[in-house]
């Protein structure tokens, strides 16, 4: 089996449209935006300049690492005959992934501290998602049609709207069924919205890609067990697109006025940047003199 990993980019990966403009099957596209870049803005617009314009460095944290192996294992698991799609095999997969993944970035270790003790917990904390996933769903009986799907269209303004797919599921019927796995807690009451933004946003990408409306939308929790899950309709897919390009056209005013303001929230505790974020009595670098904002 071919082992390849993809680790977390916060500040984004190299984008078609870092130019001003470039030609996607014949469209001037004017940015590019992809679920994470939308809340990034939402959430604080400074963090959004932060992550897309001045590419500041992020270190990796042990939950976002523990996601990206947990993917690495299900994505994997479906390469496997039906009958062996265990928890067992799922197990014994863990270690062999966090190896590759470490050999693509060796500096991982020292999230754990000196000598990395405490690797073994947070080892144990990947097979607990690994558990929790076998009780949602048994991958024995499931055929997914797709997995990690980088998916993309334009919309009639020229905003490529972009990202991956964790899993599509395919019926005999050809219905969609859109899945995105969660290696933390579920939301709480109030917050289901937010979460499921991700996925309409995907749900949109797919409807203008193949021409279908996804059945159903559906986040599984693996740190509590639990699925979200949604069946969008017309109304809600173009409500999603009037909302990115609401956003849109929010960052490109902050783009042209270079008037990115932090937005102070209860996340601020878990942002990298605080020594440059004027919230901390910092001072952010001076802005690139070409602003081209991209996912």
């Amino acid at each position: 089996m071919t082992t390849h990993v993809t680790l977390p980019s916060p500040a984004g990966d190299p984008s078609p449209t870092d130019g001003l403009s470039t030609p996607v099957d014949g469209v001037d596209v004017v940015g590019a935006l992809s679920p994470s870049r939308v809340g990034d803005f939402l959430a604080c617009p400074l963090l959004y300049r932060f992550r897309t314009i001045d590419h500041l460095p992020e270190p990796p944290s042990p939950d976002a690492v523990r996601g990206t192996v947990v993917h690495k294992v299900l994505e994997d698991l479906f390469d496997l005959p039906a009958a062996e799609r265990t928890p067992d095999q799922a197990a014994s997969m863990l270690e062999p992934a966090w190896a590759a993944l470490q050999e693509v970035e060796p500096d991982l270790t020292a999230m754990f501290g000196e000598g990395g003790g405490e690797i073994t917990s947070w080892l144990a904390s990947c097979r607990a998602a690994l558990d929790q996933y076998f009780r949602l769903e048994d991958p024995r009986y499931l055929e997914p049609a797709e997995r990690e799907l980088y998916v993309e269209t334009l919309t009639d303004t020229g905003l490529l709207l972009r990202g991956f797919v964790d899993r599509l599921d395919i019926a005999a019927d050809g219905s969609i069924r859109v899945v995105d796995y969660k290696s933390g807690r579920a939301p709480g009451e109030g917050w289901e919205g937010k979460a499921l933004f991700q996925l309409k946003f995907y749900g949109l990408v797919i409807w203008r890609m193949r021409g279908v409306i996804p059945t159903r939308l559906q986040l599984m929790y693996l740190g509590s067990g639990e699925i979200l899950s949604y069946d969008p309709d017309e109304d809600d897919l173009l409500a999603t697109e009037r909302k990115v390009e609401a956003v849109w056209r929010a960052i490109a005013t902050a783009r042209d006025s270079g008037d990115w303001r932090p937005r102070r929230s209860a996340l601020c505790a878990w942002c990298a940047h605080q020594a440059v974020c004027p919230e901390f009595g910092g001072t952010p670098p001076p802005l690139p003199e070409q602003v081209t904002p991209a996912d």
